[in-house]
């Protein structure tokens, strides 16, 4: 308990899935947790969830595709916390899974706008408040597809890896503030967009095994195997951790 005491965190993307297990950790932890998301409903039911237990999180609806919309919820987090030291860039999707050639433009750039355009704008917004408290932690989601590839989902594929070397970049101009940017690689986890995707399957029951088998380890993982890894990264036990990946894979690119 108390590994992130004192501190207050972004997380986007907060109110399913991986997002919001990284809400719950982190406060449980001791952080003041700003949950952004466009699903209102979920995530007020997190928020008086956890202010049930005493928790300090606050929710705001956020497109993270706009500008606009990212600057005013970090600010007014910011704000309402009195501060910022973490931000978590989670929010994603998956997009369409068509070869190359079949993608619209229109489809490549709803990936590319929340993946992409969406850790750009956090980051940005951010970044003037992470100064401003001398330090800061910034944990951007990218995937196993960020470090090795697939013969599917081109967008997705593509807005993962700019967001491995986004991380790389942004580690070192930053690291004269104190402020670290890493990257967390997970594998399948068992979250409502690996579910959809699973349930658009033919089979889904052997979908589901074959996905599972996938993993040296010989299951998926679960919200909370990247929810602790991003409470690593948030606290100061990660002190001397910046520019890298952390992979948390079940062991799928060790092959």
């Amino acid at each position: 308990m108390n590994r992130l005491q004192g501190k207050v965190a972004v997380v986007t993307g907060g109110a399913v899935g991986i997002g919001r297990a990284t809400v719950i950790r982190m406060a449980e932890e001791g952080a003041a947790v700003a949950a952004f998301d466009l699903d209102e409903g979920r995530g007020q039911a997190l928020v008086d969830e956890l202010a049930a237990r005493g928790l300090k999180v606050r929710f705001w609806r956020c497109d993270v595709s706009r500008e606009a919309e990212v600057k005013a919820a970090i600010d007014a987090a910011a704000a309402h916390f009195g501060r910022l030291d973490i931000l978590v860039n989670n929010a994603g999707v998956a997009g369409a899974n068509k070869p190359t050639h079949e993608l619209t433009e229109a489809e490549w750039d709803f990936v590319q706008a929340i993946n992409v355009k969406g850790v750009f704008f956090c980051t940005k917004h951010a970044i003037p408040h992470l100064k401003r408290a001398g330090a800061g932690s910034i944990i951007n989601l990218s995937s196993i597809y960020g470090l090795i590839s697939a013969a599917d989902v081109p967008p997705y594929h593509a807005s993962k890896g700019a967001v491995r070397l986004m991380s790389k970049t942004d580690a070192l101009i930053y690291a004269p503030d104190r402020i670290r940017v890493n990257s967390v690689h997970p594998g399948f986890i068992l979250t409502p967009m690996v579910e959809g995707f699973l349930e658009g399957q033919a089979d889904e029951a052997a979908a589901r095994e074959a996905t599972a088998a996938l993993h040296p380890l010989g299951h998926m993982g679960e919200p909370d195997d990247i929810a602790w890894a991003c409470v690593y990264l948030g606290s100061d036990e990660s002190k001397f951790v910046t520019g890298t990946e952390l992979v948390v894979d079940g062991g799928y690119t060790a092959r």
